[in-house]
């Protein structure tokens, strides 16, 4: 077969060319004129949605993929029992209107000037909706933790641990999807007994965008129910655990167009009726799209509340102890894999948030984060801070240890101890936590030749620095700092033609801009540090499950 002219070198530079010429159109009364109004001499614009668990973060981009303009709007999240994590996903809806209305007027950008949209957001969220399309119940978060007993059942229900990674490359995790909606069934059985359609969060603001019901390969991995080599749904696993196929939405590729914005929709979120809406990603795809990493080599690791890092793959390569996650990446054909600590900057937060008023208080005074003055203190700590460390497991630990019992720590107090080491040894602890998931993958011989920082721990220079020095690896900055949102931008580029492959648009938007390399003298000293404090767990995980007895 021929290729069509659509795939023939240059013809994506000779498409976005005509977005600038003038057009020929007709007038009111049907006479032949060269329009020059409207969109015509304007470029191509791309949205970006990404509901996050704090909050909806939207971006516009140019079709030179350079950003506009971001806005944010907050959602809350409630603990009705302890381990318990749930939101109203009305409220993501809410806050997508209100988020994309706001980023609209910072760009300066009309409604109809969008060309497309792509949608990221947290994963393994759980929306269970009735026939007429309304939520039945407050959706189940990626960070809940009361599905220890369905998991087991899964695995058990499968064959077994081992055969249950080969159906779909990963062990049951109280995060995932499958275990939630067992749980709802066992739990809740009229609710479960109304449930036409299960979405994901993403999903869900597609859903009251479009009216479809539709998903991509990267956040339905998460659900524990894709065969994640065949990028399909797991007919096998379904059929075991008696979880009716209907239930679930069609699966697309990221970057295929899954629907258009209604009527309706374009109303309530300010934009034009008819904008296509592409698969798009879950936020550790999206986000690594966001920060180009689609090839071989380069990692990145992104210190959010949580803390990924993340590798691509040209193949589903599988760790056998499940430890990492084997994935479909938002690259048609490509996988990933990646391993999530569930608190890594949220440790830090923790730390400010209750003990770290004073910091917080001198920071609104001084109209500056607090953040820096605790980061502040910790640079004057000594490296290693004397033997004290931190265990990061402050809601329990997902890798590479799958622990939902897990208790964090500081270990090894003395009396020469300042706020400074404990404040150091948090963030060293955290970075110790990171550099479990680059050791595994390089156990499994996924090459790791750089890593690209994000999150809060990539705008810090110091926190660059203990990164790099503790893993061993130099350290990139790009020009894209945005995460998920930006990466779903890009894919909505990808999908109505701005790039010819989510290659493209990475190699043509993204750039290096700043290089940490590892100080060899701490490397060395790190390098013995974090030989004790991977031995930490595996001493004290019996005395965890005590702990969690007696609360």
């Amino acid at each position: 077969m021929g290729t069509s002219i659509a795939e023939k070198p240059g013809f994506a530079e000779i498409r976005r060319l005509t977005l600038y010429l003038p057009r020929f159109t007709t007038n009111a009364s049907g006479r032949l004129f060269i329009g020059i109004t409207g969109d015509s001499l304007i470029m191509a614009y791309l949205l970006g949605i990404d509901i996050g668990t704090s909050g909806t973060k939207t971006l516009i981009c140019d079709q030179t993929g350079k950003v506009l303009a971001t806005a944010m709007a907050e959602h809350a999240i409630s603990s009705p029992k302890p381990g318990w994590s749930e939101q109203a996903p009305g409220d993501w809806w809410t806050a997508a209107c209100s988020a994309t209305k706001a980023v609209l007027k910072r760009a300066k950008i009309r409604g109809s000037q969008i060309k497309a949209i792509g949608l990221s957001g947290q994963m393994h969220g759980s929306v269970f909706l009735d026939k007429s399309g309304k939520v039945i119940r407050p959706a189940l978060l990626w960070n809940d933790q009361r599905t220890a007993e369905q998991c087991a059942e899964i695995e058990r229900k499968a064959g077994g641990r081992d055969a249950l990674i080969e159906m779909v490359a990963n062990p049951a995790l109280t995060g995932f999807t499958a275990p939630k909606i067992l749980w709802l069934r066992q739990h809740e059985p009229k609710h479960y007994a109304r449930t036409a359609q299960i979405l994901l969060p993403k999903d869900y603001i597609r859903y009251r965008m479009t009216g479809e019901y539709a998903t991509e390969v990267s956040d339905a991995s998460g659900t524990l129910l894709l065969n994640v080599s065949k990028r399909t749904w797991s007919n096998e696993l379904l059929s075991k655990l008696e979880i009716d196929a209907a239930l679930l939405p069609r699966c697309f590729e990221s970057f295929k167009v899954s629907g258009k914005l209604s009527r309706e929709a374009a109303g309530a979120m300010g934009l034009a009726e008819g904008i296509p809406v592409v698969g798009g990603g879950g936020d550790q795809a999206a986000g690594a799209i966001g920060n180009g990493i689609v090839s071989a080599g380069i990692v990145s690791a992104t210190l959010g509340t949580s803390g990924v890092v993340f590798a691509h793959s040209d193949s589903p390569t599988r760790d056998p102890l499940g430890r990492v996650h084997t994935m479909c990446h938002a690259v048609p054909g490509k996988w990933c894999v990646f391993g999530c600590m569930l608190s890594a900057g949220g440790s830090f937060q923790w730390f400010r948030n209750q003990l770290g008023q004073h910091e917080v208080e001198v920071a609104k005074r001084r109209k500056i984060d607090a953040y820096e003055l605790l980061i502040q203190q910790a640079d004057e700590a000594p490296a290693g801070s004397e033997g004290l460390f931190f265990l990061p497991y402050l809601t329990g630990e997902r890798c590479p240890y799958p622990d939902p019992l897990a208790r964090g720590a500081w270990i090894g107090l003395t009396s020469r101890t300042t706020r400074g080491m404990m404040i150091r040894a948090v963030l060293e602890g955290v970075t110790f936590g990171m550099r479990d998931a680059i050791r595994i993958m390089q156990d499994m011989q996924i090459p790791v030749t750089q890593i690209r920082a994000s999150g809060g721990g990539a705008r810090s220079p110091f926190w660059r620095q203990l990164q790099a020095d503790i893993y061993k690896t130099p350290i990139v900055i790009t020009n894209a700092s945005e995460g998920p949102a930006y990466g779903v931008a890009l894919l909505a580029g990808v999908g109505t033609g701005v790039w010819n492959s989510v290659e493209e648009a990475c190699k043509s938007s993204i750039s290096q801009i700043s290089k940490t390399a590892p100080a060899k003298r701490a490397a060395a000293l790190y390098d013995k540090h974090y030989e004790v404090y991977r031995k930490l767990y595996p001493d004290l995980a019996g005395r965890f499950k005590d702990i969690a007895g007696l609360g």
